[in-house]
């Protein structure tokens, strides 16, 4: 899967897990997506490196729609939106 890059997403939710060691950002991601309702989007901000593939992979699992990355100077935010 190639990454998509975007830019102005308006996620309806944000959690930050810079700095936070791996699989948090895939345990942070199945926690948050929980709680949102359909349709709703997901961004999650890490600097973790293995979240480019981890993310869209767990996306492509689950069967959530993985809508791209915008990436700073310091960390990756994911955007993703609940679809099951």
């Amino acid at each position: 899967m190639s990454l998509k890059f975007v830019e102005n997403v308006k996620p309806d939710v944000t959690t930050d897990i810079v700095y936070m060691m791996c699989p948090m950002h895939l345990l942070k991601l199945e926690e948050m997506i929980k709680e949102l309702e359909i349709e709703q989007i997901l961004e999650i901000m890490t600097d973790y490196d293995g979240a480019l593939e981890d993310i869209p992979g767990w996306c492509e699992k689950t069967g959530n729609e993985f809508l791209g990355i915008e990436e700073t100077e310091e960390f990756y935010k994911f955007y993703i939106k609940k679809k099951v």
